[in-house]
């Protein structure tokens, strides 16, 4: 494969790697959430009724799940694309 095909090649697939990796992470943290929190679903900051406590946990969990994942998820990709360009 040429230079100029796989720079094509890259944003495409970093775009769908991307967006894939975002979904994933949405639906581990929802997974985890339903184990480890009071309730189905995780706080809205918004929502004054919950402590902030759970809110803080619940935004920082979120954080390392999402950053977890996109790490994986942008490591397949990046192997993925050198094995597709090589």
């Amino acid at each position: 494969m040429n230079k100029m095909t796989a720079k094509a090649l890259y944003k495409p697939l970093s775009l769908a790697t991307g967006v894939l990796g975002g979904i994933l992470a949405g639906a581990a943290f929802r997974q985890i959430w339903k184990r480890v929190g009071d309730d189905d679903q995780a706080p809205d900051p918004k929502d004054l009724a919950r402590s902030n406590r759970e809110v803080l946990v619940a935004a920082a969990l979120q954080g390392a799940v999402f950053a977890v994942v996109k790490a994986v998820v942008d490591r397949a990709g990046a192997k993925g694309y050198r094995a597709l360009t090589n």
